[in-house]
């Protein structure tokens, strides 16, 4: 009767009754798998992030060592191992907002958002200037632009969610989210950071389209983004500067700026195979800062044609894994953050990459995990622990789902009828 349950009769006696069947028993496997699911680690994204930061921290290690002893006047692993930090920062920042439930930003938001604005202000103050433009703090360490784009892919996502269902509206759709769009820009457009404050708006209207918005609106949208961007870049300096250079170098190659000059030389010089790690000459003969905004072209001279198409395929990699992640997302909220954040960082690399074949115009965008810097780096590698929390979640729904099903399952026979046993007489007891 070791198999039953203990029930006290009218007497006092104790009888064992059977227990149901499929009640409590659960196979070992299945306890793993389940247990497994609170990990809920996406394996190929995990591992094309490891890759990405691996083969970053080889090429930053190359482009460095020359700029960090003859620019910055310091040891020549000087950046690489201040890159290394950011890194180890960077995995503690995955791990928190991946065990983070997402759903927790649509109450963090809004004050995530305020210390951006009020960062991007302070920029403005402090006037620290850097490669002729002022965009950081901290003496040039931490440059809030970058985390803008994370918070604002949230902070969009948040309140789009919110106003699903008043889109429609002009007033609840294309007018607020101008209005925070434009003082978000506005504000890095002062330092000035043109690339970034284009990226703030095509994040925006892609999140406007995801979530459903009036297709008339988004329409009015990009027309009216598109000629305020024109006029900027006409009116400022440096845009206008950039315009000249970019159709002068589509009209004639060989008129292109010193920058995208140098580039293709060592894009050209690393033919299909490259000329082996380390062994780059552009990066010690002009090409404009090597570790940042022109690493992409000291990866092809190094690693050729065919490394660089290893690296396209790895963000490839990502943003099929952060769309897949945003497909399946237990609600609204969840596909907004995981399509913004996978996109963005797709984008931000593609940008990069163009820049320095000359098919569009400088923009002065990182190239994700590869490009030196512990801004670019922390906004990185926070958009995926967000992406992995979501993923999570999603696990987690399926697994409560899954145990429903199976308690239901558990409670019929084959026949239809329940699994529990009959119920039998308790003996009688003599006085």
């Amino acid at each position: 009767m070791g198999n039953g349950t203990p029930v006290s009769g009218s007497t006092g006696a104790t009888v064992n009754l059977p227990m149901a069947r499929g009640v409590n028993r659960i196979p070992p496997s299945a306890k793993a798998r389940r247990r497994g699911l609170h990990l809920a680690i996406d394996v190929p994204l995990l591992l094309a992030v490891i890759m990405l930061l691996v083969f970053g921290l080889l090429m930053l290690y190359s482009a460095s060592w020359d700029y960090s002893l003859m620019i910055l006047e310091e040891k020549p692993t000087f950046m690489f191992e201040r890159q290394l930090l950011w890194l180890g920062i960077g995995i503690v920042v995955v791990v928190w907002l991946a065990w983070m439930d997402y759903r927790r930003w649509q109450k963090l938001a809004l004050p995530a958002m305020a210390v951006i604005i009020v960062a991007l202000v302070a920029v403005l103050l402090s006037n620290i200037v850097v490669n002729n433009a002022a965009r950081s703090l901290l003496g040039g360490s931490v440059r809030p632009s970058e985390a803008a784009k994370v918070v604002l892919v949230i902070y969009l996502a948040v309140w789009l969610y919110a106003r699903r269902e008043q889109l429609h509206d002009v007033s609840f759709g294309l007018f607020p989210l101008s209005a925070i769009l434009g003082v978000i820009s506005g504000l890095i457009i002062l330092q000035p950071d043109l690339s970034a404050a284009a990226m703030v708006f095509i994040l925006g209207g892609l999140l406007f389209f995801l979530d459903g918005g009036d297709t008339r609106q988004i329409v009015v949208f990009l027309v009216v983004a598109f000629v305020v961007g024109a006029i900027v870049f006409q009116l400022h300096p440096t845009g206008r500067q950039r315009l000249a250079e970019y159709r002068a170098s589509v009209s004639d190659l060989t008129q292109a700026a010193d920058h995208l000059a140098r580039s293709l030389e060592a894009i050209v010089r690393g033919g299909w195979v490259g000329v082996g790690i380390g062994r780059a000459e552009t990066k010690l003969t002009g090409l404009p800062v090597p570790p940042t905004d022109s690493i992409f072209a000291v990866v092809v001279e190094e690693t050729g044609i065919l490394g660089a198409a290893g690296l396209i395929f790895l963000y490839t990699v990502l943003l099929w894994r952060g769309l897949d992640i945003a497909r399946r997302a237990p609600d609204g909220l969840g596909k907004l953050i995981a399509s913004g954040l996978s996109i963005w960082i797709t984008l931000e690399a593609l940008i990069n990459m163009a820049v320095l074949l000359g098919l569009v115009p400088f923009a002065g965008n990182a190239l994700p995990f590869i490009s030196y810097g512990g801004s670019s780096m922390l906004s990185n590698m926070a958009a995926v622990g967000i992406l992995m929390s979501i993923n999570r979640q999603s696990a987690l729904k399926s697994e409560a789902e899954e145990r429903t099903f199976d308690a239901v399952v558990d409670l019929r026979r084959r026949n239809g009828r329940r699994r529990l046993s009959r119920t039998r007489r308790v003996p009688k007891v003599e006085r």
